[in-house]
């Protein structure tokens, strides 16, 4: 009796679950999915209508017949209330590729391809701070004009097992030249890179490619953190591509499509915003940006005196695409929010750091698509941010708190920082940062954790049946 019931708690469990559309990765709510025959009918026959649908719209013109047409909307209608409504994807699981698979067949049919693109990956919930108290990047004593950042972030990664192990993984491929035509196998260079930012702690990666360097030792500091990827294999190539032309390509591989729209996502700047980001979160823009790298959209550090990444094109034989590529470019080259994050890992600081303000709605569509660009002055830097520090507008209670940061960092000493901290970005349950586009749903318990409740609820009874 106490089985049956227990069992029947169970199954209650997951309809719970279920309703309150608990986000799975897709390629779960897929295989849910179809194990329910209603469920499985219906997205067999939105792929049908998908496949034969080849401008991908939305309200299925292109499917002869108004009946046909009438399915293929009940089909859709259907899979909102399916499991893989609202699915996501993890960087860097082990059916990565598949599960992105999934995401862009259901995307496209619910929203068409003329929609935002959204990220598909699940949000991290993660801040800069959070790295900082694994792995503090503010010495005690002060630092020297003439140290290079760069170099000692290579070798605390030799120091560092699965660091050591992930670099010499990308090192070998990238360098090993092919034929007198081939400096390398660039295929294989970015696989073992993506594995690189997606295995090592971020502590370590982001060290390599993010350090800062001092006024004093700018060639030398620059030029190794720009080497950090092996750009001669993983960044350059015979010819330059038109900026466009390359997010087209970009967007026939899963993988590189996907980290386009989480960077696109994630890195969004606003103007209205302090710390330059429209999500508040440097963390999540800087873990969009490293995943870029080792796709065919990989961005790198220019050679200039300026602050400056940018993928390997450029928007010349634009013609009438010209504007709508140079929004492209200029979303890597003059985009406040990533320039000031990459500053602010390398300065020990994040957004917790000053009062943000509440998300703020975009002033101009995303970039994405020809048909998003953003005007360039929401996404240029004001000229105080062509240096080390942040665009703070000059705020002494920025500075006063980046004080009291350092501290924190280098000692074991309280020290009290309420002027600074957000009550928001200290409870993770209300933190902006973590805002997506879809809807937020309610916190739950975790399932394992309702049922070790009920365990434990219920050993009690057990115990004393047991005794009888």
């Amino acid at each position: 009796m106490i089985l049956v019931t227990f069992c029947i708690m169970l199954s209650v469990l997951d309809s719970v679950c279920s309703s309150k559309g608990i986000t799975l990765d897709c390629v779960k709510a897929s295989e849910q999915c179809l194990k329910e025959y209603s469920c499985s009918t219906k997205y067999r026959t939105m792929r049908q209508c998908v496949a034969g649908n080849p401008g991908r719209e939305s309200n299925f013109s292109a499917v002869t017949g108004s009946e046909a047409q009438g399915e293929c909307r009940n089909a859709v209608e259907a899979m909102k209330q399916s499991p893989l409504y609202n699915c996501r994807c993890r960087r860097g699981m082990k059916k990565e590729k598949n599960c992105l698979r999934i995401f862009w067949g259901i995307f496209q049919s619910l929203q068409g391809n003329d929609l935002l693109e959204d990220s598909p990956y699940e949000p991290v919930n993660s801040h800069l701070s959070d790295i900082f108290h694994l792995a503090p990047i503010i010495s005690d004593e002060p630092a020297s004009t003439k140290e290079n950042n760069c170099l000692n972030a290579a070798k605390a990664c030799n120091l560092n097992d699965t660091c050591k192990k992930y670099r010499s993984a990308y090192i070998s491929p990238c360098t090993s030249r092919v034929s007198t035509s081939e400096v390398c196998n660039k295929r294989k260079c970015h696989k073992a890179l993506r594995q690189f930012f997606d295995k090592v702690p971020t502590k370590h990666s982001y060290g390599m490619l993010f350090c800062s360097c001092t006024a004093g030792d700018q060639s030398a500091c620059t030029e190794r953190r720009r080497q950090t990827i092996v750009p001669v294999c993983s960044y350059e190539d015979r010819d330059r591509p038109n900026c466009l032309s390359l997010q087209s390509t970009c967007k026939t591989n899963y993988i590189c499509r996907s980290r386009l729209a989480d960077f696109f996502t994630n890195c969004q700047p606003e103007t209205r915003s302090i710390s330059g980001c429209l999500r508040e979160n440097y963390a999540d823009c800087l873990l969009a940006y490293s995943g870029l790298i080792g796709t065919v959209m990989t961005p790198n550090y220019q050679r200039s005196p300026s602050f400056s990444v940018s993928p390997w094109c450029d928007c010349s034989s634009s013609g009438n695409g010209k504007p709508d590529c140079d929004k492209f470019s200029e979303f890597f080259s003059e985009n406040r929010c990533l320039r000031n994050a990459i500053h602010a890992f390398g300065n020990g600081t994040d957004v917790g750091m000053w009062q943000p303000q509440a998300p703020i709605r975009p002033t101009v569509p995303n970039p994405s698509t020809s048909q998003r660009g953003r005007d360039k002055t929401s996404n240029s830097l004001d000229s105080s941010t062509h240096s080390k520090h942040l665009d703070t507008v000059a705020d002494p209670l920025y500075h006063f708190c980046g004080s009291l940061q350092a501290q924190k960092l280098n000692s074991n000493i309280t020290v009290d920082t309420a002027l600074c901290v957000n009550p928001q970005l200290d409870d993770p349950s209300k933190s902006n940062s973590f805002a997506r586009s879809w809807t937020a749903e309610p916190a739950l318990l975790h399932p394992m954790a309702l049922l070790l409740i009920l365990t434990v609820a219920l050993s009690p009874l057990l115990t004393s049946l047991e005794t009888d």
